[in-house]
């Protein structure tokens, strides 16, 4: 219902602002009315004659002196709060203006925000005060949709100057109308932010959900109903797949006690090789994929495998694999996706990478997807986090880790179908995800066209 009703309003806001303001993705930066433009009664100021300028007020204190007057008033910079200190410079609600370091030409981030009490600020913000009887929140609204483009100067980091920032042209309505619209776009943008916060919260849920879900298929409770329905049980694992350490007696049995007739329970080192070393006599002009840390990503374990190498260039120093080999990041195991990957299409069925993947080679091919759906659990990854040894920043994964994993396996039929059934799940989770995405980054658009309608008349 929460999710529906996040939905529905940004669709009926983007409805609005479309027919007052145009496509909501092809919105520009602000540009200010003419004074034709607009209504009766408004007029275009510049922003120093509208606001009091209190920057020969500001005193920077470095954070190592903060640090020695750390007390419970709040110290402010270019885009908000960075700190506490022991005393303060202004006890009154305060518009601050990024003087530098603020994201001047992002269209979508604040630029100005408003302070209460008592407070600090230092010099990478612009201390300003409305005047007029105008009220600060509209001063700072105004501030957020500003073009800075013609006002600040640098080429990374962008300073706006403070004789720059007084040019700034600013329509002001009527005094009564100011309040309006003040009072218009806090009741909008208090909606967008329930809206924002109910699909944050569908978001954070299909994580929980895909945690819930992959513990539930290895554990065999996501095909319970199948295995109902098919009346049989397949041969176990261990009747159809011999071990490589010998064949003994399956491992840890006492942890598989409740799996599903048929499942049974081994260590990984028994059904994988743990890190292999490369076996091939290769030419050193043949082209490998090169997979670099950052070639997989976090959220979706996809690979870019746009980057190729020789293997004279990569034989000493890497990690090396082949196609279906499961990397799993030995620095990264908790994050969403663990940086965990199955290999494919490598060039020349070669690759070679960071030495910072485990590699796990499966005796059974067919397990091979089943297996990365095992090892991408929550629970497993947090384990592994756990294990990590090293000193301080330089923390690992370490390869006996890997080989202890206690992996529940079913028959390989069941393997199969307990893919499917993960892969049809996701594939919906992830559409769900992408939708909330999308919403999420037109409710950003939908800021900004609801101050554009504002500070042209046609808000209130």
């Amino acid at each position: 219902g929460k999710t529906f009703t996040a939905v529905t309003f940004i669709y009926r806001l983007l409805k609005f602002a479309k027919k007052n303001v145009g496509a909501i993705h092809e919105l520009p930066l602000q540009k200010l009315p003419l004074q034709k433009d607009l209504p009766e009664g408004w007029v275009v100021s510049m922003l120093e004659d509208v606001v009091d300028i209190l920057d020969s007020q500001r005193v920077p204190v470095n954070a190592k002196e903060r640090e020695n007057r750390k007390a419970k008033i709040p110290y402010y910079g270019a885009t908000g709060q960075v700190g506490w200190i022991d005393d303060y410079l202004f006890d009154e609600e305060l518009v601050l203006l990024g003087e530098d370091g603020a994201p001047f030409l992002d269209a979508n981030k604040q630029k100005a925000y408003i302070i209460r009490g008592k407070s600090w600020v230092n010099n990478h913000a612009h201390v300003l005060k409305a005047k007029n009887g105008i009220p600060n929140a509209y001063i700072k609204y105004y501030l957020d949709i500003v073009n800075y483009q013609k006002f600040v100067t640098g080429t990374t980091r962008f300073k706006l100057n403070q004789s720059a920032m007084r040019q700034i042209p600013i329509p002001i309505a009527p005094p009564v109308e100011q309040k309006l619209i003040v009072s218009e776009i806090e009741k909008q943008f208090s909606r967008l932010d329930e809206a924002v916060a109910a699909l944050k919260r569908v978001r954070a849920s299909l994580k929980r959900y895909k945690a819930s879900m992959l513990k539930a298929a290895v554990e065999g409770k996501l095909t319970e109903g199948w295995r109902k329905r098919s009346g049989e049980v397949a041969a176990p694992f261990f009747e159809t797949n011999k071990l490589r350490k010998g064949g003994e007696t399956p491992p840890l049995q006492k942890q598989g006690a409740d799996l599903p007739e048929g499942w049974r329970c081994a260590k990984l080192v028994e059904v994988a090789e743990i890190n292999p070393k490369l076996s091939k006599n290769i030419s050193d002009n043949v082209e490998v994929s090169f997979l670099p840390m950052k070639a997989v990503q976090e959220e979706t374990g996809m690979i870019d495998l746009s980057i190729t190498k020789k293997f004279e260039e990569v034989k000493r120093g890497y990690t090396s694999f082949i196609n279906n080999d499961i990397i799993f990041a030995k620095i990264t195991p908790c994050m969403e996706n663990g940086k965990i990957a199955i290999v494919e299409n490598l060039r020349n069925s070669l690759g070679f990478g960071s030495t910072e993947f485990h590699v796990i080679r499966l005796h059974e091919p067919k397990s091979i997807k089943y297996l990365f759906y095992f090892l991408l659990q929550r629970d497993i990854r947090k384990q592994a986090q756990r294990s990590m040894t090293g000193t301080a920043g330089q923390l690992r994964v370490p390869a006996k880790f890997m080989q202890e994993i206690a992996v529940s396996l079913p028959p390989i039929p069941e393997q199969q179908k307990i893919v499917e059934e993960i892969e049809s799940r996701l594939s919906v989770a992830e559409e769900i995800k992408a939708t909330i995405d999308i919403n999420l980054k037109r409710a950003e658009r939908l800021r900004q066209a609801i101050l554009k309608q504002a500070f042209s008349g046609r808000l209130v």
